[in-house]
């Protein structure tokens, strides 16, 4: 069984109300629920959060909502909660989560299928992220997007949000990415990882991802084809609505909705 969970909270620091806030007349978080449920690879995609307002909103568009605790501060733990909530319901284990942040409202759904790939062809991968690369100087120093570099096997040697490898010592040759937060995980690792302690790269780097590093586990990243924005700001949101107006997803979901 594999399915979807899109982690939301209005209390985002950065951006408050961020979920709800509109891009071509719906709800970010509505974009990318659909989107997700495109997927054919999904027995079914939920949407976590601790806002009732939020919940309402899902139940408005058909999504599941799973009420989940407000001391929250990490989006992976928000999604361990809400998939031992979804099991016990449904009284059926789950296989595979693929954690989708509700700040990707561009996604598509081939994308889901390019991160999970890797789990169902190796046993020994745990969690997986997508990337793609960095495509300008301002994106590079863009604090709210997530730098990784690896490995030549393709592995996350470390994330974050200052400009790796660095610019300033001639690595404008080196091929530089950017994590895009659709991040399949095994059940049962992710359970593992919301029971390891925070550590303290993933503290003052603020990314998730930093804690199975520091752990000593292994973190598959896959380059996507695609090229998709996140919203972290409000000025993100308007860059990003200007790109979706003449998005094919859209008009298709947004046409069924109206029916």
């Amino acid at each position: 069984m594999i399915i979807g969970i899109i982690p939301a909270r209005m209390a985002s620091s950065r951006f408050p109300g961020k979920p709800l806030a509109k891009i071509c007349g719906m709800p970010m978080l509505g974009h990318v629920f659909f989107r997700s449920k495109m997927s054919s690879i999904f027995d079914e995609v939920y949407i976590a959060t601790c806002d009732k307002v939020i919940a309402e909103y899902a139940g408005s568009i058909g999504a599941k909502a799973i009420m989940t605790k407000d001391t929250h501060q990490r989006a992976s733990d928000r999604t361990a909660e809400a998939m031992l909530k979804i099991e016990k319901k449904n009284k059926k284990k789950v296989n595979i989560i693929v954690m989708i942040q509700g700040d990707e409202p561009m996604l598509f759904p081939e994308m889901i299928g390019e991160a999970v790939k890797p789990i169902l062809e190796n046993r020994s991968i745990q969690v997986v992220n997508l990337m793609s690369s960095l495509r300008s100087k301002y994106e590079q120093n863009d604090p709210h997007e997530i730098k990784i570099v690896v490995d030549l096997n393709n592995f996350a040697l470390y994330f974050s949000r200052e400009p790796i490898p660095s610019w300033k010592k001639g690595a404008v040759s080196v091929p530089m990415f950017k994590q895009v937060c659709i991040i399949p995980f095994r059940r049962d690792f992710l359970i593992r990882f919301n029971e390891l302690k925070p550590t303290p790269l993933e503290i003052v780097e603020s990314i998730d991802m930093l804690r199975i590093l520091e752990h000593g586990y292994k973190v598959k990243m896959v380059m996507t084809k695609f090229n998709t924005h996140s919203v972290d700001t409000p000025e993100d949101l308007r860059k990003v609505e200007k790109l979706m107006k003449n998005d094919l997803l859209v008009n298709k979901y947004l046409r069924k909705l109206r029916q």
